[in-house]
């Protein structure tokens, strides 16, 4: 056994930021290890595309042809069958809706030992170790393998690409999966998104978060402003949206989306564990609280203590300024 593989998912024809993270991470764990690490990527894509992601980490990058795998049975047929070719020790997810229904059915197939929502990776004794979070995400799990391979789903959005990654390339091989019957037995017909205004939260570079702290839904406008003024997204807590003072698409947390953007801004928000877990990824954090023993302040790598309501416009103001 040797080599680790990961599935890079492509999002509108290109591949997703959580992706390339992955890959990366994985790449770091690998060096460790002395075991390679190899792409997978489903569908019709170009050879130089492909080649990219070796400055991502990709040593080979195959793809597998075909237009079918918008949903699980047919990504568990590939992935089952590189594995027969390849030998590898570690199959690595993100927690996409299909890359984690598939590592599922991965698992049973190869009579793997599965781990899911792992939010870390480590080299532990030559071997490769996750941490997965429990009990409310108040402590991590050790968890490794005892089978010959290794199934690993991680929280979507846990790592960050490198946005200056460059120089990269990879070997590129092309292979046709063997499908079988049942895989095919169902088709997609359609896709509905969910209605949302504005950007993916999960995929923007700079977020404004906004809690309780704000007092009432209608102060929202100046977490709206101050995103706006930086071209990024708004983004709330549980306990906001819970409250109905924001859309649940913006929640970021446990039960919400984790993300992880160059710059999260934190807007009367205590920083409890659940929303921490959320946004703990992010490169750069700000908190802006009144309250100078606020959770969030231990981990915050900028902190401002006072009035929101007079901090938060006159930053909007000065942001503006610089144009």
């Amino acid at each position: 056994m040797a080599d680790i593989l990961v599935l890079a998912e492509r999002q509108d024809d290109v591949f997703a930021k959580g992706s390339l993270g992955l890959l990366e991470a994985a790449a770091r764990v690998g060096g460790e290890l002395s075991q390679p690490v190899h792409a997978l990527v489903l569908g019709q894509i170009d050879d130089a595309e492909a080649a990219e992601l070796g400055s991502h980490g990709a040593s080979v990058v195959h793809v597998a042809e075909g237009d079918q795998y918008g949903l699980a049975q047919p990504v568990v047929d590939a992935v089952a069958s590189l594995e027969g070719s390849e030998s590898f020790s570690y199959l690595l997810f993100g927690a996409s809706i299909v890359a984690s229904d598939a590592a599922a059915g991965v698992a049973v197939r190869l009579d793997a030992g599965l781990v899911i929502d792992a939010v870390e990776l480590h080299a532990e004794g030559g071997k490769l170790v996750t941490r997965r979070a429990g009990l409310g995400d108040s402590v991590l799990a050790h968890c490794g393998f005892t089978t010959d391979v290794g199934v690993v789903v991680v929280r979507a959005n846990t790592f960050a690409p490198d946005e200056n990654a460059s120089g990269g390339s990879a070997e590129v091989r092309r292979f046709t999966p063997e499908l079988r019957d049942f895989s095919t037995a169902a088709k997609i017909v359609g896709h509905e998104q969910a209605e949302e205004s504005g950007v993916d939260i999960a995929e923007a570079d700079v977020l404004v978060g906004g809690g309780r702290g704000l007092g009432k839904p209608e102060n929202f406008s100046l977490v709206e402003d101050l995103a706006k003024a930086l071209g990024g997204a708004v983004a709330a807590t549980r306990a906001v949206v819970d409250a109905g003072w924001y859309p649940y698409a913006t929640q970021v947390g446990q039960t919400g989306k984790s993300v992880a953007p160059k710059c999260y801004i934190a807007v009367g928000i205590s920083g409890a564990i659940q929303h921490k877990v959320g946004m703990q990824s992010s490169q750069l954090i700000i908190a802006i609280n009144k309250d100078p023993n606020a959770p969030i302040f231990d981990f915050a790598d900028f902190g401002v203590v006072g009035d929101l309501h007079a901090i938060v416009p006159k930053l909007t103001e000065l942001v503006k300024a610089r144009g």
